[in-house]
């Protein structure tokens, strides 16, 4: 009669979880397509600012006394540096007219910074949506394995204890071997069942992939304002000397993301338009948005020293 009843409630603990199981796999369905890139296309202008980093500097040499390299770098590809040659020149008259004109120039160029740093800001809150995006279907993925994994030990649980009961109940002592037997070996597949590595997949689609391009240091999509692109590729703005920020982030995402693997990482799921991913593939991805971001936010420090600059050059 106990193990009747015993066997009753293995079998209808399953329908408890039920709604939970329906839970997940809602909530697997709304995360399964990206929500996190604009409802707008934005037409960005599609010229690139100029890489010939060294010709820019030589020729507006005469401004690092105001400037260091790299706000002479963002100046010109902000397209304002004429409007500081003018503000320099305006400098030189003490006129009221003078210093009105050298206001609106500087009101000017704190217009074009304040879409840059938008700009910046727009990609940087991308990186942000889309990595907490992976993070909770990742979290759903885990949820799934655990509840999986939970089931198995249950049910090994169960068999064994079925199996124990079951023999003792049997006089024959060769049918109670074999049930013995039989118990124990499937309770030890459910134990290894429970020590599979991989566990369960589910579908992550990101054609817009706003990783492809940093991995392929090519912009080939509408993925990144032309500007924000300059600010990755140009190794001006890199605190390692000669590679650019995106090189950097490259090197560093195969070295412990993939173990120096080029090919496994060429091939990788991380950087095509989605499809079944692991729960640890998604934590890689989440990982190497989170870096992203933080490494687009640094990029305003460069925008700190440029208007510290700028305020001198206006007060002095």
């Amino acid at each position: 009669m106990d193990i009747r009843h015993f066997i009753l409630f293995a079998l209808l603990l399953p329908a408890c979880v039920s709604r939970k199981k329906q839970n997940i796999q809602h909530n697997i369905l709304i995360l399964k397509d990206s929500y996190c890139k604009a409802s707008k296309r934005y037409n960005y202008n599609g010229n690139a600012p100029s890489y010939n980093s060294d010709s820019i500097l030589q020729a507006n040499s005469h401004l690092h006394k105001q400037f260091t390299d790299q706000s002479i770098l963002i100046l010109n590809a902000l397209g304002t540096l004429d409007e500081v040659e003018r503000i320099l020149l305006l400098k030189k008259d003490t006129s009221l007219a003078a210093k009105v004109q050298v206001l609106q120039l500087k009101n000017t160029i704190n217009s074009k910074i304040t879409i840059a740093l938008t700009e910046l800001d727009a990609v940087a809150a991308e990186y942000d949506c889309e990595g907490e995006r992976v993070s909770q279907m990742a979290a759903y993925v885990e949820n799934i394995n655990n509840s999986r994994n939970d089931k198995l030990i249950l049910y090994s649980i169960i068999t064994g204890a079925a199996t124990s009961v079951a023999g003792s109940l049997v006089n024959s002592q060769g049918l109670s071997n074999a049930i013995n037997i039989g118990g124990g070996v499937a309770g030890a597949g459910l134990g290894l069942a429970t020590m599979n590595p991989k566990g369960k997949k589910v579908v992550f689609i990101h054609k817009r992939n706003i990783l492809r391009d940093v991995w392929e240091e090519k912009l080939v999509s509408p993925n990144f304002p032309p500007f924000v692109w300059y600010m990755y590729t140009e190794p001006h703005f890199s605190s390692k000397e000669n590679t650019s920020i995106i090189s950097g982030m490259k090197e560093r995402w195969l070295h412990f993301h993939f173990d120096d693997d080029t090919t496994a990482a060429r091939h990788s799921i991380l950087f095509g338009d989605g499809g079944y991913y692991r729960a640890s593939d998604l934590h890689s991805r989440a990982a190497m948005l989170n870096q992203m971001q933080s490494a687009t936010r640094t990029i305003n420090q460069n925008f700190n020293y440029l208007l510290l600059d700028l305020d001198k050059l206006i007060l002095d």
